[in-house]
């Protein structure tokens, strides 16, 4: 199941709230924007990593924006458990 399944499921949107999912547990997967700044890509990245949650990569924070059903940029967005 690609992105396309952020419509659907409960997430965290944006770097904050991607954080505290992981950092709470809740997150059991992260969708990550190629073209954010680096620091936030690698502490994202790195978090996810240590949590051993899966990471998918998305080309664009506007193409992860509007596959959540926003109007603004994404940098990333935890599936959370349900």
């Amino acid at each position: 199941m690609g992105f396309e399944e952020l419509r659907l499921v409960r997430k965290a949107v944006g770097m904050r709230a991607t954080e505290r999912a992981i950092q709470r547990g809740e997150a059991r997967k992260v969708y990550l924007a190629m073209d954010v700044d680096q620091e936030i890509r690698e502490k994202i990245e790195t978090l996810a990593k240590e949590k051993g949650i899966e990471i998918e990569w998305v080309f664009s924070a506007k193409e992860l924006g509007r596959a959540c059903g926003i109007e603004v940029a994404s940098s990333c967005v935890a599936v959370l458990d349900s």
